[in-house]
C-alpha cells in the first residue's frame, strides 16, 4: 500500500482514515510501516484536535494484566520496529491508568522502558509517561528495572511520549524529552487479540 498518495502535498486524513479502517490489521500494520519521518511528523499534526483518544481504545475494555500489543514503527534510521505492550492495572486500588514497556530488539541493551499511560482530557491524547513505572506487570513481561539502568537512560530518561487518534486502531505519536518536543515520531496499529481456542 503506497500511503505517500495520501500525504501529497500535505496529509489527507478523512481518505487515509478510510483506507486504514477498512483493510485488515495485516495491511495496515504494513501500511504503517510504510511511513517514513516527513510523513510521521505530518500525520502527527495534521492529527492535533482530532476525536479524543481514550484508554479504551488502546486496552479495550478487558480483565486486568491481559496483553494488548500495538506493533510500532518509529522514524529512527535504524531499529524502527517495535511493539508497545499495554496492559490494565489490578488490585482495588486500581487508577484511571494503564501499564506497560517497549518490546524491541535492542532491549538487552537499554531495558524494556516501563512506562505509565493516562488520558489527557485537555488535549485529547494519552501521555505515556516514561518517569512512572507500574509495580506490576503481565507474568510474561520482562522484569521490571528502572529505566535509568543499562544505557536506559539515554533512551528513556526524563521521556514522554504523547499520542493522538488517526484511526479507531491507528495512533500517531511524539516523543518529549524533559518536557520539550523531539524530532522523533513513531505510528502504531493495535494488533487484534488471538481467537481464544
Amino acid at each position: 500500500m503506497y500511503l505517500a498518495l495520501y500525504f501529497d502535498p500535505s496529509p489527507d486524513l478523512e481518505r487515509l482514515r478510510t483506507m486504514l479502517d477498512t483493510c485488515g490489521t495485516w495491511s495496515r500494520r504494513n501500511a504503517v510501516r510504510g511511513l517514513d519521518k516527513r510523513m510521521m511528523a505530518a500525520l502527527y499534526e495534521a492529527s492535533q484536535g482530532a476525536d479524543a483518544l481514550s484508554l479504551d481504545d488502546i486496552v479495550p475494555v478487558t480483565d486486568p494484566l491481559v496483553e494488548v500489543i500495538h506493533s510500532g514503527k518509529n522514524s529512527l534510521p535504524m531499529f524502527n520496529r517495535f511493539e508497545k505492550r499495554f496492559c490494565r492495572p489490578d488490585g482495588d486500588d486500581a487508577k484511571p491508568e494503564l501499564w506497560g514497556y517497549n518490546h524491541q530488539s535492542m532491549s538487552g541493551f537499554t531495558g524494556p522502558g516501563y512506562f505509565v499511560a493516562t488520558a489527557d482530557e485537555g488535549t485529547g491524547e494519552i501521555v505515556i509517561d516514561y518517569t512512572r513505572q507500574p509495580p506490576r506487570k503481565v507474568g510474561s513481561w520482562p522484569e521490571i528495572i528502572p529505566n535509568e539502568a543499562k544505557l536506559g537512560r539515554f533512551v528513556w530518561g526524563g521521556m514522554v511520549d504523547r499520542l493522538r487518534r488517526v484511526t479507531g486502531n491507528v495512533t500517531i505519536g511524539r516523543a518529549y524529552r524533559h518536557g520539550k518536543a523531539t524530532d522523533d515520531y513513531f505510528a502504531l496499529v493495535r494488533e487484534e487479540p488471538a481467537p481464544a481456542v
